[in-house]
């Protein structure tokens, strides 16, 4: 900094205002400095930035998917990708937080604390388990993702009113007999029940209790023992609902196998909105959450906590998705 300060022609101060943003200073003279910074190849040391800002500008992400799919589960890898671009925006690096130090095994909270990681994103977790709860309790800044702690900072994604639209479109399609295999208990499947609920006794459609099944999420081959236990029923729904388009896959080859046509003989929906829900034939109608919206809020909510710890306001924020109109459900 003093060398490109000394060709310049201006203070030590002055460069460091400009390499950092801070707007009191000229814009040509800031565009000055920047542009002799790159020719003589300057790069902010990050040890020396940690030691002064006493930060490690280094966020932690708690991923746990108990279906083990890692970064290839559809869903969560847009939201980890949304945080990492944020993140980078920001001047942030990412670690992903586990429970393990070498050989040695340690709490959630204690490998943060070994990371010296600034603040976490609980992404996806069991917010039942101890070190969660214990993580999220501390005083590390932390977010959390479809999840809301007492007084921390939420960002979720609209759960309750994607199912309420999901399920008026299929009653809009004359559907009145409809079947809803749902995620295993957490907030985000408490919502999703709440708005399939609310439609049904809005809309005078008895919901019979064979015909909402518990499953479990990203499960495929879950999904598809309990669609064939639906199809065995007397009386048959018109229209299922898939806890997500992944497990979707599972629920019409059982449809499939049993010899019947989507949407010709059963209509059938998912939820999230990845890419397969476009590629599958027929396309699925589904509910498209804003998954990167999710976690670039997230890490912009996490970044705020951090530098401006007594003004950032804890609240939940709520990221609004999208009705996908495919080719699934057959007008009645």
């Amino acid at each position: 900094m003093k060398d490109i300060a000394k060709r310049c022609n201006v203070s030590v101060a002055t460069v460091s205002k400009a390499l950092n943003g801070q707007q009191d200073i000229g814009e040509e003279t800031r565009r000055r400095i920047i542009e002799t910074a790159d020719e003589m190849g300057y790069m902010a040391n990050a040890s020396a930035r940690a030691l002064k800002t006493n930060r490690s500008y280094n966020i932690g992400v708690l991923f746990v998917d108990p279906m083990h799919g890692g970064l290839a589960h559809e869903f969560f890898s847009s939201v980890l990708d949304g945080i990492r671009m944020q993140a980078e925006q920001n001047g942030y690096d990412i670690t992903f937080i586990n429970c393990r130090v070498g050989q040695r095994t340690t709490t959630y909270l204690q490998h943060c604390l070994y990371r010296g990681v600034d603040g976490v994103v609980i992404a996806s977790a069991d917010f039942t388990d101890p070190m969660v709860t214990e993580l999220a309790a501390a005083s590390l800044p932390v977010v959390t993702i479809d999840h809301l702690f007492n007084d921390g900072i939420a960002v979720v994604s609209d759960n309750h009113q994607g199912m309420e639209a999901l399920t008026r479109y299929v009653v809009s399609r004359g559907h009145r007999r409809l079947a809803l295999i749902h995620g295993e208990k957490t907030s985000v499947t408490v919502n999703r029940l709440g708005g399939f609920y609310r439609v049904c006794e809005e809309m005078g459609i008895p919901v019979r209790d064979e015909w909402v099944r518990e499953g479990v999420f990203h499960d495929p081959r879950g999904c598809y023992e309990i669609t064939k236990q639906l199809l065995t029923l007397a009386e048959k729904p018109t229209c299922i609902f898939f806890p997500d388009d992944y497990s979707a896959v599972g629920g019409c080859n059982a449809i499939r196998e049993a010899g019947l046509r989507i949407p010709e003989d059963i209509s059938v929906v998912g939820y999230d909105g990845i890419p397969l829900s476009r590629t599958v034939s027929p396309a699925l109608t589904t509910w498209c959450q804003d998954t990167a919206g999710l976690g670039r809020t997230a890490a912009a909510r996490l970044i705020e906590l951090i530098e401006h710890p007594r003004t950032a306001i804890r609240d939940r924020v709520i990221v609004s998705g999208r009705l996908q109109e495919g080719a699934s459900v057959r007008q009645l």
